[in-house]
């Protein structure tokens, strides 16, 4: 690992801790329905839409069980993507549509829809080519704010079964989720959108402008038939894509959505333009992960608990960015062997700099792929596609690991509680005392409930990998043979059971067979564990909370920190061994052979 890798690394982890400090305060008020400071402006519109949307103005103080919570929470988000689904189909004859672009086809409509309202964000489209402004605008843009606050929304209401005592209400849902949108993400995403604005990410209405090139080139094309020669064309001009691409760049980062305005994502100056760019849109990724630890805290009644869950998280993603970065910062064997030259114009000495932008270079896409993929964003600024094996590993297994390690934006936060539920309930075998965390006993209704949030994503990964590997429909958009083509399918199912969205990108997924098994594993792999989490909180909730002993495990310290580690890769890493070892681990040792 280079010292320009390290140094990026270290910046990046204290930059982060220092800005999400405050934010875990603001979280927690939003939270609790507090006054939230500076936007206090805002009460008289939160009781504005209340009233607009038939709810009594009261609504705030009547709590949810967890199954009314539940039934709240997918009913929004089912006719979300009915919403979502019928946009796509009428587009072209709906305004803010200057190409003329057609209606999207049925299968690519509905696993984009799941995608956007189960925050993957997914993207089997060419975004320039395929949504007009009012699709990205009305059905996709929303629903980046939606499917966020759903998952700040689920992770309230875990906190809440810890905090409670005795309790049947775990919070009331439209009350979350209009309060986390209006009071969180709105403000956030504003200040950072106009920041991107500034910095040269576009945004208008304008109709995509033809200029002219630099210079010209010839390039042979096929003919219309097979028997026909080939023909040499020039192009002398190109066509650039426009649109409001600041305000949904702003969103998409920071409620880690990563569903790009345009195909290439996050690697389009358009929506990256500048390495200070690059560095905060890092940053604004994990930033709301990140503080929801320091809420945890505020909100448990004991800020320990926060810091012991966010140095796990922090431990975890600093290895794997460190590997991802140095196993790119080492030359790729099968292109040193041709004498190819992967350094960029000498802007990076050695390393594998195809695929990535000259402008961000090792480093900072290393560091990029790590931090998107241990947060369920899936934005991406380089082509994973064409990593190392062991760099392409990397954010594979940070997916597998249950997008734990900072993940999503709540779902980050409430899967990591689920493995502290099963660390102490192992820990708790071990010394042979009933299991407890933050005064709450842990018995088997949370167990089992525990073990179907932490299974349903991997059996969705494996199985939804096995069936097409066995089909000749699973195999036909596969660019690459042998044990990378493995991988391109693995890394897909990953990515949609595990709602993160990125793409190995060698895979042509856009198919009615993809389509369709992804948007089953994206729509499981979301509300298949959070109906699981939202029964444990409820469960919680009505426990009262037992005073600390000389008896009682500490869940603050260091012990703990390690005993979370050792349970999220014991449980992560041993579901997708055998999986690994055939595609990444045999295609890195077949470059040695």
């Amino acid at each position: 690992m280079s010292t320009q890798s390290f140094l990026l690394l270290t910046v990046f982890m204290v930059v982060l801790i220092a800005a999400a400090w405050p934010l875990g305060g603001w979280l927690a008020r939003v939270a609790d329905g507090r006054r939230v400071p500076c936007l206090g402006w805002l009460g008289a519109l939160e009781k504005l839409l209340y009233r607009a949307a038939g709810v009594p103005l009261d609504t705030e103080k009547q709590g949810m069980g967890w199954k009314a919570y539940a039934v709240a929470l997918l009913a929004f988000n089912g006719l979300g993507v009915l919403f979502v689904y019928g946009v796509q189909r009428t587009q072209q004859w709906l305004p803010l549509n200057p190409q003329g672009l057609g209606n999207i086809s049925p299968d690519s409509s509905f696993n984009t829809a799941v995608s956007f309202v189960s925050n993957t964000n997914w993207q089997g489209y060419v975004g320039e080519q395929a949504m007009s402004y009012l699709s990205q605008m009305l059905a996709l843009a929303p629903q980046n704010f939606f499917s966020a606050a759903t998952g700040i929304a689920v992770a309230f209401a875990l906190i809440r079964g810890f905090a409670q005592r005795s309790a049947k209400s775990i919070g009331n849902f439209w009350v979350d989720l209009t309060r986390i949108t209006l009071y969180l993400l709105l403000p956030l995403s504003f200040v950072y959108a106009v920041f991107l604005v500034g910095q040269g990410v576009i945004q208008n209405f304008s109709a995509y402008q033809e200029v002219a090139l630099v210079e010209p080139f010839t390039y042979s094309a096929p003919g219309a038939t097979p028997q026909a020669p080939s023909q040499t064309l020039a192009a002398a001009t190109q066509t650039i894509a426009m649109g409001p691409v600041a305000s949904q760049e702003a969103i998409k980062m920071l409620g880690t959505n990563g569903g790009g305005f345009f195909n290439a994502n996050s690697a389009h100056p358009y929506e990256n333009p500048t390495p200070l760019t690059n560095f905060v849109q890092m940053l604004s990724i994990f930033l709301i992960p990140a503080g929801l630890c320091f809420a945890f805290g505020h909100l448990v009644g004991d800020r320990r608990q926060g810091w012991a869950v966010l140095a796990a998280m922090s431990i975890m993603f600093v290895v794997a960015a460190a590997g991802i970065m140095a196993a790119e910062q080492s030359s790729h064997p099968a292109l040193q062997a041709m004498g190819v030259d992967q350094a960029a114009s000498g802007l990076q000495p050695g390393g594998n700099m195809e695929g990535k932008e000259a402008r961000f270079g090792i480093a900072a896409s290393g560091l990029f792929a790590a931090v998107t993929t241990a947060a369920s964003c899936g934005a991406v600024n380089s082509f994973h596609d064409s990593f190392t094996p062991l760099g392409g590993m990397g954010p594979t297994l940070l997916m597998q690991l249950g997008e734990v390690i900072f993940g999503g934006v709540g779902s980050g936060l409430y899967g990591m509680l689920i493995f502290a539920i099963m660390a102490v309930f192992i820990a708790g075998l071990m010394i042979g005392r009933t299991p407890e965390y933050l005064g709450k006993k842990i018995q088997s209704y949370e167990m089992k409930m525990t073990s179907i949030a932490i299974l349903v994503t991997p059996t969705l990964v494996l199985v939804g990998t096995a069936v097409a590997i066995m089909l000749d429909v699973g195999k036909a958009g596969v660019a690459n043979p042998g044990a990378h083509g493995f991988t391109e399918i693995l890394y897909a199912f990953s990515s949609a059971a595990n709602n993160n969205g990125s793409a190995f990108a060698g895979i042509s997924a856009n198919t009615p067979f993809y389509n369709t098994m992804l948007a089953i594993a994206m729509w499981f792999g979301r509300f298949a564990m959070i109906v699981p989490v939202l029964a444990i909180a409820g469960s919680l909730a009505g426990k009262q909370r037992l005073q600390v002993t000389s008896g009682t495990m500490p869940t603050h310290g260091l012990m703990f920190v390690f005993l979370l580690i050792a349970v999220v890769l014991l449980v992560g890493v041993l579901n997708y061994v055998p999986a690994l070892a055939l595609g990444p681990v045999i295609e890195h040792l077949q470059l040695y052979k």
